[in-house]
């Protein structure tokens, strides 16, 4: 296990250096002095690009100016938007706390949908029900997220007023990241946040059910499931006590993989709903060439995928020891 873990951050830190080069060059890749651009034609002068120069080490060697970066990101500084003047760590601080409530209840609500469903489909391969539930995961997973935003917008809050409009619930803005304040937020925002969720969901349960419905029809098979119901346990103990584990490996990778497309998701999710995430101010500051919120973001939202993914392959040999002996 203590070999397995060391690989890990090994690589985990690996991949870190990776992004956060990556995300540095984003700002070398403004034609011109990013100076200027940073600041605006207005607002450009002598001695305020000398001091966005001085700032950011743009007066310095390439490599040297990557580790002032780095060091001013460690430090919870990642410059100014050039339109708002505010910092950036304080607008991703407060639109991550709604991206974070969208994942929670969106991969809460497929992980209570799929799994019993993939379950009970596999029990009777073939059958109705795993017929059903087949076609209808397999239409989701091909239906591209963004025709599904606009029907859900359309007729569940336009048309037939199921779900209410963004406007008619405001979101919490102050609390503590996972303090008190924005855990009652959480439950506050839910009846705003149930629809945008529900539409995440979708591609999450599509994912999960087809993964999870595979690999417990391969291990109904197996002899140890034999050997149970020789044993006279009942179909539901067999199901969850015995098949669920070994089959539950791949979903749970999945869930980590599966991370970068709710990103992706919640961006086109955030500009149809008009909620005030990641993904809008992302598109607000590529309208706006906000080169550094763009980066901010960027950079946040690539460390998320990678942490997540990281969580998963600590967590997975806890269900199957034999990943770690690999």
């Amino acid at each position: 296990m203590t070999r397995y873990l060391i690989q890990r951050v090994a690589a985990l830190i690996g991949i870190l250096f990776v992004i956060s080069v990556g995300c540095f060059y984003l700002v070398h890749l403004i034609p011109g002095n990013p100076a200027i651009t940073i600041l605006g034609p207005a607002a450009a002068n002598p001695s305020s690009i000398a001091k966005i120069d001085a700032e950011l080490g743009l007066n310095k060697p390439i490599y040297a100016q990557y580790f002032v970066w780095l060091g001013h990101v460690f430090q919870g500084n990642m410059g100014k938007g050039s339109v708002s003047r505010e910092p950036v760590t304080s607008l991703i601080a407060r639109s991550f706390k709604l991206d974070i409530e969208l994942i929670l209840l969106s991969q809460i609500m497929a992980f209570l949908i799929a799994i019993p469903l993939a379950v009970y489909s596999a029990r009777r391969s073939g059958g109705l029900l795993d017929q059903v539930s087949t076609s209808s995961t397999f239409a989701l997973f091909c239906l591209p997220g963004f025709i599904i935003v606009v029907w859900a917008v359309k007729y569940l809050t336009v048309d037939w007023h199921v779900f209410p409009g963004v406007d008619s619930d405001p979101f919490s803005g102050g609390g503590a990241f996972l303090g008190s304040a924005w855990l009652g937020g959480v439950w506050h925002n839910i009846d705003v946040l149930l629809l945008p969720s529900m539409v995440l969901a979708l591609g999450s349960i599509a994912i999960y059910f087809r993964l999870l419905r595979s690999e417990m029809v391969f291990t109904l098979q197996e002899e140890f499931i034999t050997a149970a119901r020789s044993k006279g346990l009942t179909t539901n103990r067999i199901l969850w006590r015995h098949a669920v584990r070994p089959s539950s490996i791949t979903t749970l990778t999945s869930a980590g993989n599966n991370i970068a497309l709710l990103i992706t998701g919640l961006f086109i999710v955030e500009i149809k709903f008009q909620l005030p995430g990641l993904g809008y101010d992302l598109i607000n500051a590529i309208y706006q060439n906000d080169y550094l919120t763009i980066q901010g973001i960027a950079l946040v939202a690539a460390v998320t995928v990678v942490i997540a993914n990281f969580a998963i392959d600590l967590v997975t040999p806890l269900i199957d020891p034999r990943i770690a002996r690999a």
